[in-house]
């Protein structure tokens, strides 16, 4: 069992920057995919970017160029770095792990954390 802790959500201005971690304990956290979603109020939950165990990484064109991921596989964690953010990027954030690069990918991990908010003031 992998257990995921999503933290570094808050307030901030549009044009700001956040970092969001995901800190992973249990299993073999280090050999799986790991992606984050999020979900806007009314609205589906959506793709956001996603790094497999090797450090390849996959964005949706919304957050591309502005967003990064990366890992620290000594600390079992996931960081999407945040840059230049829009009130259109206010959601819960999601980080989700699987062995499956592209059953991460499509949402159905089998691993989720509760979530961090992010809001984004214009």
């Amino acid at each position: 069992q992998v257990q995921l802790v999503e933290s570094g959500g808050r307030l901030v201005q549009a044009g700001g920057s956040l970092r969001l971690s995901c800190a992973a304990s249990g299993g073999t956290f280090s050999l799986y995919a790991v992606g984050w979603f999020r979900q806007a109020p009314g609205k589906e939950r959506e793709f956001v970017a996603t790094i497999t165990w090797s450090g390849g990484s996959t964005y949706s064109d919304s957050v591309k160029g502005r967003f990064s991921i990366s890992r620290d596989h000594a600390k079992n964690t996931v960081s999407l770095q945040m840059n230049n953010l829009k009130p259109e990027d206010t959601a819960v954030y999601y980080c989700t792990a699987d062995p499956s690069f592209d059953t991460v990918v499509a949402g159905a991990g089998a691993y989720w954390g509760q979530g961090t908010q992010v809001s984004v003031s214009s």
